[in-house]
């Protein structure tokens, strides 16, 4: 567990399942305009243990990490977060994902959860690099990455399909201060 001031990241077990779904479910058509498509058992509690115990299986084999972000207070799951496409040998890098609860969107916690998590990348992985991609209308999620040191490296055309339509990214990324 990373722990911030105001949130913190930890990896999601089986007794987060429902708490997971009711995240995904309330936010579905919100979550669904930056995602890659979701198969029908996505919503349902049943898809969301068989997503963590995978997420599990691929941290195991240091190949994805996907976390849960927690409000410290209150203890509640309002987003997730993860490194995936984790890639060894002379590139040590990733990429970082994250979505979090629209109600919660504009208090800094994804920003925060962000800055957890590359931490987490850089002192207790030991990778290189994290690179993040945003469509270019999604002003919010530029800037939590710009917050949290990410600096902008270029626009990848056409480079990720969502909801059917192949969406240009602006890519962004952030090196380790130690390499």
């Amino acid at each position: 567990m990373k722990q911030g001031t105001t949130v913190y990241i930890r990896a999601l077990n089986k007794e987060d399942a429902k708490d997971l779904l009711t995240l995904q479910v309330e936010n579905r058509e919100f979550f669904e305009k930056f995602s890659m498509g979701r198969k029908s058992d996505y919503y349902t509690l049943e898809g969301q243990l068989e997503r963590i115990q995978s997420a599990t299986e691929r941290m195991e084999r240091d190949e994805d990490y996907y976390f849960g972000i927690f409000l410290n207070d209150t203890n509640a799951l309002i987003g997730t977060i993860n490194l995936f496409q984790v890639i060894r040998g002379s590139l040590q890098s990733a990429f970082i994902g994250y979505f979090l609860d629209k109600n919660h969107n504009g208090k800094g916690y994804t920003t925060e959860a962000t800055k957890l998590i590359v931490d987490y990348a850089f002192n207790e992985l030991s990778l290189h690099r994290i690179e993040a991609g945003v469509m270019p209308h999604n002003i919010g999620s530029i800037r939590v990455l710009e917050k949290a040191g990410f600096h902008k490296e270029g626009l990848a055309i056409k480079n990720v399909k969502i909801n059917g339509n192949w969406e240009d990214h602006q890519v962004l990324a952030i090196i380790n201060p130690n390499d």
